[in-house]
């Protein structure tokens, strides 16, 4: 069974920090490009940043210079510190884990965790 459990969310001022990790388990991890995705209220889920199996990352422009995504093979985590915090980015994050194999992609998604950004 396949799980991808988040934590770390919560409340924080503007300018703040939060770090946001996500433990996985019953998938190769390793295998696996990560991700953290965000929904605002009314708005559709977008991409906040990823992490290949090789270690390449990615971010949203919003979001380049105040994220950091990193990953863990050895504990099968992936983590979102985030800095310079602001009340656009409040939302729920949920993570992501996603393989291609044999011409078939397979994504798996996390509960979510909220945060707010605000004074």
């Amino acid at each position: 069974q396949v799980q991808l459990v988040e934590s770390g969310g919560g409340l924080v001022q503007p300018g703040g920090s939060l770090g946001l990790s996500c433990a996985a388990s019953g998938i190769i991890f390793s295998a696996y490009a990560m991700g953290w995705y965000r929904q605002a209220p009314g708005k559709q889920r977008e991409l906040v940043a990823t992490i290949t199996s090789g270690g390449s990352t990615n971010y949203v422009d919003s979001v380049k210079g105040r994220f950091t995504i990193s990953r863990d093979n050895a504990k099968n985590t992936v983590s979102l510190q985030m800095n310079s915090l602001k009340p656009e980015d409040t939302a729920v994050y949920y993570c992501n884990a996603e393989v291609m194999r044999l011409g078939f992609r397979t994504v798996y998604w996390g509960q979510g965790t909220q945060v707010t950004v605000s004074s």
